[in-house]
């Protein structure tokens, strides 16, 4: 898995803050009088999907997701294989978040570790 430069990293979140802005400015154009209420609902709905873009970004900017010694399985100790890079969905604060990191598997105990955790 290649690591995405910080520009590149930089210039992905740009483009997704430029396009929820637009979203923000349509929405704006298209609603007819909106309320405080709708507009903090569509304020905050945009402000959580850019939570998430940036979250995402950062993560799987991570020295983890790169193959390194495998983890030791949790139930026997020995070290785990890397299996490649996997996609996975991680509940947290800024939503859930869809990330691509390094996948381990102890073949003894036919148990998988998705790190960080």
């Amino acid at each position: 898995m290649k690591k995405i430069s910080r520009a590149e990293q930089k210039a992905g979140l740009m483009a997704k803050a430029e396009k929820l802005i637009d979203e923000l400015l349509e929405w704006d154009e298209q609603t007819r009088r909106p309320n405080l209420t709708q507009i903090e609902d569509k304020v905050l709905e945009l402000r959580k999907r850019m939570s998430m873009a940036m979250a995402e970004t950062v993560l799987e900017g991570q020295e983890g997701k790169a193959p390194v010694p495998g983890p030791k399985c949790p139930k026997c100790g020995k070290e785990m294989r890397y299996k490649g890079g996997h996609r996975n969905q991680v509940e947290s604060r800024a939503g859930m978040l869809e990330v691509e990191r390094g996948y381990y598997w102890c073949p003894e105990c036919e148990q998988g570790v998705f790190p960080p955790g």
